[in-house]
């Protein structure tokens, strides 16, 4: 540690979680961007199409609490490295499924996509716990809302690199690019990422700025307990404050969930475009949505540095940005493509204002379990994972059209914002209660036993 010189440390393990972020949700897309060109080579319809996009979120959901459990008992470094690891083999072998029969194929490709989901599940509780630990309380909002954009840019990045990879050289490509990346990148990430206490470079100033403001650098401290209490889960469920939150994460990832997998088909098979044209029309609304991201945080912490309280500050940029996000639902009164495509850049740049959530969760997650507790809001938030595709797979082949489906994820914006104003109230840290049995008191003389009870 440097005891004179003052570091900004905290701003490369930032770049390094918005560069990890950007890696996850690239791997994330490769599915939506192959997924015309391999819905016509397996011969498959939209709902078997929605089923695989689904793949990813069942096991993303399971292995939640089980991530974050194990980022609290382990550490994030350790933990993150392997899923960054684990995730990106997975990617990696889906390029050889073309090879096999179809009925193999969407079998293997569906049980892949279903390890990649499950290996990336300590990814965002263990982003939370290192904003956490390296960021004070005033800049915390900026820093989730950087990282969370990421999967804006990773659209914006790779659509169009992944488009033209699948129209110059096969979907199979895809899979097999992004997954050597990641694997190489795991590398890197063992190499640049400790606790506050522990890195090299950083100064003692800067850690005492980061710990005298409310970051938690002592997270991954050894402790002498097994791990975190499972008991704790039930307080956290029994939070009205994070219910409405836990709701309104739902609502937020179908809205991502909806431009992850189905926007670029939509492009192709509503709007008429070539994969490679819908590669570079989708990186459009991305790169809006990962300006509003940013943006969002950058407001949040303003208004808190101008004396405005945490609730004030966090709720009315998700709010105004989840409102702005239903003008999505324009699209389906307008035929030129230039008004589809102001639109849906629109809605993204709305969603990427109102995608605080993160920041939320490092605002009141227990210090004890900050894995834990974010890995159960991640686990009531990518419950749309799994449904959105699914929902939107049935409305198509029912409808034979988009129309209905811009609706059902414009509807998801509105609960979000209900959720927010009615069902959350006042945001603030959760203090847990140690519910292990007590002592019993010795009784009082004069009924002050019996008084103290009222």
């Amino acid at each position: 540690m440097q005891a004179t010189k003052k570091t900004h440390v905290r701003y490369l393990i930032l770049f390094m979680l918005f560069l990890v972020t950007t890696i996850n949700y690239a791997d994330r897309a490769t599915i939506a961007i192959a997924g015309s060109s391999l819905q016509k080579d397996l011969g498959i319809d939209a709902v078997t199409l929605g089923y695989i996009f689904s793949a990813f979120g069942w096991a993303y959901v399971a292995g939640q609490i089980p991530g974050g459990w194990l980022l609290d008992r382990f550490g994030s470094k350790n933990v993150y490295a392997f899923s960054i690891f684990t995730w990106s083999l997975f990617t990696l072998l889906q390029g050889f499924v073309g090879g096999l029969p179809v009925a193999w194929a969407v079998v293997t490709l569906f049980t892949l996509r279903f390890l990649v989901g499950f290996a990336e599940a300590p990814s965002f509780p263990g982003n939370a716990r290192i904003v956490a630990a390296w960021f004070p309380t005033q800049e915390r909002g900026t820093a989730s809302a950087i990282f969370n954009s990421a999967q804006y840019f990773a659209t914006a990045l790779f659509a169009p690199i992944m488009g033209w990879i699948v129209f110059s050289f096969g979907w199979e490509h895809v899979f097999v690019v992004m997954g050597a990346l990641g694997i190489i990148f795991s590398m890197v990430w063992l190499r640049t990422i400790y606790n506050p206490k522990q890195h090299p470079r950083i100064s003692q100033a800067e850690l005492e700025h980061i710990e005298q403001n409310g970051g938690l650098v002592d997270m991954d401290q050894k402790r002498s307990n097994d791990g975190p209490k499972w008991g704790y889960i039930k307080q956290l469920l029994t939070s009205r404050m994070l219910l409405g939150v836990y709701l309104g994460q739902y609502c937020i990832n179908a809205i991502t969930y909806f431009f992850l997998t189905w926007f670029p088909v939509y492009l192709v098979q509503e709007r008429g475009m070539t994969i490679l044209k819908a590669g570079f029309i989708a990186s459009l609304p991305a790169i809006c949505g990962f300006i509003g991201g940013v943006l969002g945080g950058v407001i949040s912490d303003w208004l808190l540095r101008r004396g405005n309280s945490l609730t004030f500050s966090r709720k009315l940029p998700i709010v105004c940005g989840l409102l702005l996000s239903t003008t999505m639902v324009f699209c389906n009164y307008v035929d030129a493509e230039w008004m589809v495509v102001g639109f849906m850049t629109l809605a993204f740049f709305g969603k990427g204002i109102g995608a605080l959530g993160w920041a939320v969760v490092a605002d009141t997650s227990p210090k004890q379990i900050a894995g834990l507790s974010g890995g159960l809001f991640n686990t009531f938030g990518n419950i749309a994972s799994i449904t959105t595709p699914i929902v939107i797979g049935y409305i198509i082949s029912a409808t034979g059209s988009f129309k209905w489906a811009l609706v059902y994820v414009g509807a998801n914006a509105l609960v979000a914002v209900f959720s927010y104003l009615v069902i959350v109230g006042p945001i603030k840290r959760i203090e847990l209660r140690d519910d292990a049995p007590k002592p019993q008191a010795e009784p009082a003389a004069n009924g002050e036993l019996a008084s103290s009870r009222h």
